[in-house]
């Protein structure tokens, strides 16, 4: 009996693309996509990579990381009159950072519609917060080129007007290195110490980080950027001593 052959290249994506049922993610965004765009939207170089270097939604990306920074701003703009550049500089941050993407992905169900490599498939790859983060903007620079910017932005504002009415307080929320340090002074206790240990070729580099305080590990992270690694150990060490 002969062994069924490997799809790969664009039949290996239409198959997998296929194979998952997108209206409730469609739904979710409130907006419809073209098969094509949505495809390249939730293409992760991972999943190119193995099929023959197809195209993958990194350009997208970087299109979708704009469009939110400029809605975001205009809206904190609009929506704060009194408050300084600088405040709504940090309540733009807060707003427009992975983890909050990530928080978005998550509530659209996003993760099981990613086309992930065999490696980020074993590895968690749909529910880690730099992958939900990238998709989230890939979709929006979708939705931009196919819809226009006034689209894209009631899209944005359906979907992040909780963050940006809780911006003001959330503005240093996210930032974990400096809330741990903060917290840290105000305990009179000595400066975090950050391990790192790298892994893994150059083009899949791991970082693992633990955070030491007063000699004691607090907190741990494992991310494929030093800072994502480092931010989810601080994370981890503010709340223990909260």
């Amino acid at each position: 009996m002969s062994r069924r052959r490997r799809l790969t290249g664009e039949a290996a994506r239409a198959a997998a693309f296929a194979a998952v049922d997108h209206a409730p993610l469609l739904a979710g965004l409130g907006v419809d996509l073209d098969e094509a765009m949505l495809t390249l939207a939730l293409t992760h170089r991972s999943f190119a990579n193995e099929n023959g270097t197809l195209p993958n939604n990194e350009r997208l990306e970087f299109l979708g990381d704009s469009v939110l920074g400029m809605c975001v701003a205009e809206e904190l703009y609009r929506r704060f009159p009194e408050r300084t550049e600088q405040d709504i500089s940090k309540m733009r941050a807060a707003v427009v950072n992975m983890y909050a993407l990530a928080d978005v992905a998550r509530g659209l169900g996003l993760g099981g519609h990613i086309l992930l490599g065999r490696g980020e498939q074993v590895t968690g790859g749909a529910d880690k917060h730099s992958i939900l983060a990238d998709t989230t903007e890939a979709l929006l620079g979708a939705i931009y080129l196919e819809h226009g910017f006034e689209v894209a932005r009631r899209v944005i504002h359906d979907l992040f007007t909780d963050m940006i009415d809780s911006a003001p307080t959330e503005a240093r929320g996210r930032d974990w290195k400096t809330l741990l340090q903060e917290r840290l002074a105000a305990r009179k206790l000595p400066a975090a110490e950050y391990q790192v240990e790298v892994s893994g070729p150059d083009h899949d580099r791991r970082y693992a980080v633990r955070v030491l305080v007063d000699g004691a590990v607090r907190g741990e992270g494992a991310a494929p950027t030093k800072k994502e690694a480092e931010m989810q150990a601080a994370h981890q060490a503010t709340e223990a001593l909260a």
